[in-house]
């Protein structure tokens, strides 16, 4: 497949072109740069641009393409953030994807794999979330992805655009050959604030945001699911659009929930000492757990993470930290 990645040099992007080269798929990345990083686009031809540029996408799609599948990534991601400034969130993730959508069906292309989240399903109602649960949104940011999730259902209808939508919980780890890694600024995840802690030593800020949820320590539960199995699932669900006419959604986790506490202990064993840090308040919204069940993924998909212990993805994003490269 010639495959258009948009958002390819950052984080999870990245690590999908890598993994689409490995199968012998072409991929051309298209980014601003804004958050994700050049030096990470290793395996791909190189497109500097914005998705909110819509004469310029309609160009790309036109003299880059045609492509077999596009995968899209190009989102502002940061909960609080969102809160603070929506009108960033609904121009970028919602008017940025409808110029892709529009470019898309004016260059026939009609296949397209979405980077969705959990965020849009809000407070959960059962401990393991499968596709069935309600979206109910607490924040922009889950807003607009849920608004798009909308909007391709819409779109297939109209115009025949088929969508999977990929709906990841907590992505984690890195890159196992150490080329590439996780890499935010500022950087809001659990995992990575760990191991830069540990780097640290005792200059460490590592913050734990509660330890008074109904949890068996206290502290929030959460499913990890690493980059390389997201990765994966992604390539499957391109696979599938070549087969399948639709809109369809899936969710993507471990179905194993870990808490904060648990991370840490874990992240202990992997850097081979101790990890200080500080309770905090809890966060305003913030689920005590929050779990996949990714069941529809892996029988429709056929999907299987391979990462499956927390301590497994803990040492990727390790031997990348301690290196980092970009």
């Amino acid at each position: 497949m010639k495959v258009l990645v948009l958002g390819g040099a950052g984080y999870i992007g990245s690590h999908i072109c890598k993994a689409l080269a490995l199968k012998n798929h072409q991929t051309v990345v298209l980014d601003n740069l804004s958050t994700g990083h050049r030096e990470a686009v290793r395996w791909s031809q190189f497109i500097e641009a914005d998705i909110l540029d819509a004469e310029a996408l309609l160009s790309i799609l036109q003299d880059a393409g045609p492509f077999d599948l596009i995968m899209h990534f190009c989102a502002k991601s940061l909960v609080g953030e969102s809160v603070q400034n929506p009108a960033l969130y609904y121009r970028n993730n919602v008017a940025g994807t409808l110029n892709l959508l529009d470019a898309m069906v004016a260059t026939g292309h009609d296949k397209l794999v979405f980077s969705s989240t959990a965020a849009v399903f809000g407070m959960p109602e059962q401990e393991l979330i499968d596709e069935q649960h309600s979206r109910m949104p607490i924040n922009p940011y889950g807003q607009s992805k849920k608004m798009i999730e909308d909007v391709l259902g819409d779109y297939h209808h109209a115009y025949g655009i088929k969508s999977v939508a990929l709906r990841y919980f907590n992505a984690c780890g890195a890159d196992p050959d150490g080329e590439i890694g996780e890499r935010h600024e500022p950087e809001t995840h659990l995992i990575p604030n760990i191991l830069k802690s540990a780097i640290a030593g005792k200059t460490s800020t590592l913050k734990v945001f509660g330890d008074n949820y109904p949890t068996p320590d206290g502290t929030c539960i959460r499913d990890y699911i690493h980059v390389n199995d997201l990765a994966s699932a992604h390539i499957l669900a391109g696979e599938y659009l070549q087969q399948h006419d639709g809109a369809f959604a899936f969710n993507l986790g471990n179905g194993n929930g870990f808490s904060v506490l648990q991370v840490i202990e874990a992240a202990k064993q992997v850097v081979q000492h101790d990890i200080a840090f500080t309770i905090e308040p809890p966060r305003a919204g913030d689920p005590s757990v929050l779990v996949a069940d990714s069941s529809v993924a892996r029988k429709t998909l056929g999907w299987q993470p391979a990462f499956t212990d927390i301590e497994s993805i803990i040492e990727t994003a390790w031997a990348w930290h301690q290196n980092e490269r970009f």
